[in-house]
């Protein structure tokens, strides 16, 4: 009997330990503020590595594939290497874009070693992560569309050292 009493009065005992007050107010950071619980001191902490926005699973999928190369491709990579990209790295990728020109540090040229021998997916990467002085541009730029200016400057990679005897079908078009 009186198990039975406590298992009921119980659950009437845990509520009124809970005022409503209580509950909606609770001790909180304050924005950008000191939280010596975290790494590094500071309440806003990235997310790790790997995390995947909710209902952006397919973007995702679209980063880890590379698409199929094709000329569509290369051209929606030329667009989107024109529109974001020049302003820092030029029309060539030299690294000389109007930003720069105005005094803003020069990013590298693509036509260094590391960068002509780096994979697409290390463009992909910096593209998505930022490096440097670069900011990430993972919410300005899709997946697909990353994968097409790294294509593209893949391309303007081969362009600024081929050998006109080196394009194919080229030789019977030239006087």
């Amino acid at each position: 009997m009186r198990r039975a009493l406590f298992l009921a009065a119980l659950p009437a005992l845990c509520l009124a330990a809970c005022d409503d007050q209580s509950m909606r107010v609770q001790n909180r950071y304050e924005v950008y503020g000191k939280a010596p619980l975290f790494p590094g001191g500071a309440e806003a902490q990235a997310p790790p590595d790997g995390t995947v926005a909710q209902g952006d699973l397919a973007g995702a999928e679209d980063l880890a594939t590379p698409p199929r190369l094709d000329a569509a491709l290369l051209a929606r990579g030329k667009a989107r290497y024109e529109a974001i990209c020049t302003p820092c790295h030029g029309y060539t990728g030299a690294g000389d874009g109007m930003v720069v020109q105005r005094g803003f540090p020069p990013p590298p040229s693509y036509q260094e070693d590391r960068l002509r021998a780096a994979p697409a997916r290390y463009f992909v990467d910096v593209i998505t992560r930022g490096y440097g002085v670069m900011y990430p541009y993972a919410n300005r730029v899709e997946p697909r569309d990353r994968w097409a200016i790294a294509a593209y400057i893949r391309a303007l990679q081969l362009s600024q050292g081929a050998r006109v005897a080196e394009v194919p079908g080229l030789a019977e078009h030239l006087p």
